[in-house]
């Protein structure tokens, strides 16, 4: 049986059952898998830009006698998978800024559920979601080996959020518990300050939330 990670386990948790899904940037197809064998999708297609991870996938999938319920698709972003054959849009492990050019050319993004992994960069991941009529639904900080990664959801709603730091940077962020991530955060914006950046409402915001949650 597949046993997931913390950070791909709380990117499962968001994707609907019943749903297909498309898993792009799959590597190895550990994702799929498991939500098939646990019978919450009804399919789904497994893609990576690169042979080797789908390679491994192809494999993964035989492995558990999948075939007819995982198709592995060797595609750029979405650009090989078809609007007809997924509800649900998993983008985990690469930054952000390619997660909102992978979903900038996707035609039909706003019909479908996202579940975005941004490694680095979440703020322009939210930036794009929110700049293109997008409601995050769920916005969590996960601890994972050592490492704080981001994970969300969201759907189109047509509604239109200001993308202002503090919106980017926190999101619909409400467990504040994860202190580390929020420290190094910190660190980050006020290294970039030295280079002429301004985020003074955003570190105070980030320093009220804190002292607001312990």
């Amino acid at each position: 049986m597949i046993k997931l990670t913390k950070r791909l386990q709380t990117c499962a948790d968001y994707v609907r059952r019943g749903s297909r899904l498309a898993d792009i940037g799959c590597d190895h197809g550990y994702v799929p898998v498991y939500l098939t064998e646990q019978g919450v999708i009804r399919s789904a297609v497994a893609a990576d830009i690169n042979e080797g991870p789908l390679a491994s996938c192809r494999s993964l999938v035989v492995m558990h006698g999948l075939e007819a319920q995982i198709r592995c698709v060797l595609s750029d972003g979405l650009d090989k998978i078809e609007q007809d054959e997924a509800d649900d849009i998993l983008i985990a492990g690469m930054g952000g800024e390619l997660i909102a050019s992978i979903l900038g050319r996707c035609p039909y993004a706003k019909d479908k559920h996202l579940i975005l992994n941004p490694m680095t960069h979440p703020e322009l991941a939210r930036q794009w979601l929110y700049e293109n009529g997008f409601s995050i639904l769920h916005d969590v900080i996960v601890a994972d080996a050592g490492h704080y990664y981001s994970v969300m959801d969201a759907s189109y709603t047509g509604e239109f959020t200001e993308t202002d730091d503090i919106a980017c940077f926190l999101g619909k962020i409400d467990d504040f518990s994860e202190k580390e991530y929020f420290r190094r955060l910190t660190v980050y914006l006020k290294n970039k300050e030295k280079g002429g950046a301004d985020y003074t409402r955003l570190l105070q915001k980030i320093e009220e939330l804190l002292n607001d949650n312990g």
